[in-house]
């Protein structure tokens, strides 16, 4: 499912008075709001969906693959998605 494909279910969650225009809003309200959520407080949890949250990379050594010379990769930071219980067990 892409971000089109959810804006669509989620029209068609909130019903027909619900405007494509409204859902694809609200599909960019949640999304902007777990970002910015992850980004100050370094998690953003949903009851029952699961957990975002700001993973750190340590650095490490690597290869290039074009030139197959060793090449240094900083450390880094990443957004992990943790799956809650119910979401997994609904699968």
């Amino acid at each position: 499912m892409n971000k089109g494909e959810l804006v669509d279910a989620v029209q068609k969650v909130l019903g027909d008075d619900t405007t494509k225009k409204h859902a694809e809003e609200a599909v960019s309200a949640v999304l902007e709001s777990i970002a910015k959520g992850v980004k100050k407080d370094g998690s953003v949890q949903v009851i029952g969906f699961g957990t975002f949250e700001v993973r750190k990379r340590a650095a490490r050594k690597g290869i290039n693959p074009k030139t197959k010379e060793p090449i240094k990769i900083k450390a880094s930071k990443t957004v992990a998605f943790k799956p809650s219980s119910a979401l997994k067990g609904s699968l």
